[in-house]
């Protein structure tokens, strides 16, 4: 039986998307409202979501925001409508696609250092990130070490590890954050973003 493969803890993915448009696509959702984040023992300050997909039926938006590991049936929110160039980056992915939603840190806020159970390749499934919109003065740490994400940017990371983020800027730092089984292309996305070296430490 073949081995799976093993990923470094973060790799910048080969895929490129316009800042500008996800900007317009978020700035079309976003006044639905944003939703705290539940999960309150984990951040201090503003920590929010807007559900883009979620578990297929949720009525309540803390359903609608919540990833639950034990959900097998995942379907748009009517947010999505409003947002061309998200859908069409999500189509671009061929996996299949779990929870995907907007996460919104605002300046001043902390994520505290944590672990998301289960989020790894190795586990069959992965989170991907890609900012909307950023600042210099985001701290994301992955097992201790930054990682600088530029918003338009892919990054897979294993968020089993220890993780935690800190918005010292006066911005928004706005993700999108995609849940997605492992599947072939997303073996093959990894291997080609390993063999351009994506995973070395700087």
């Amino acid at each position: 039986m073949p081995t799976a493969p093993v990923f470094p803890d973060r790799l910048r993915l080969p895929l490129d998307f316009d800042a500008d448009r996800l900007a317009a696509d978020m700035a079309a959702v976003a006044s639905a409202g944003w939703i705290a984040h539940f999960v309150t023992q984990n951040y201090d300050g503003d920590w929010s979501v807007i559900p883009l997909r979620g578990p297929a039926g949720a009525r309540h938006p803390v359903q609608a925001i919540y990833s639950d590991p034990t959900c097998t049936d995942f379907a748009d929110t009517p947010l999505l409508a409003d947002a061309p160039y998200f859908r069409d980056l999500l189509a671009g992915f061929a996996c299949p696609l779990l929870a995907v939603r907007l996460m919104r840190l605002a300046p001043g806020s902390v994520i505290k250092e944590h672990r998301d159970h289960d989020l790894a390749f190795e586990d069959g499934t992965v989170r991907i990130h890609v900012p909307v919109t950023t600042n210099d003065s985001v701290d994301f740490r992955l097992n201790g070490r930054q990682c600088v994400m530029p918003a338009g940017s892919a990054w897979y990371l294993r968020l089993s590890d220890p993780h935690s983020v800190a918005n010292r800027g006066e911005n928004d730092r706005i993700h999108l954050v995609i849940d997605a089984s492992v599947n072939s292309w997303v073996e093959a996305l990894f291997a080609r973003a390993v063999a351009a070296g994506a995973g070395r430490p700087a």
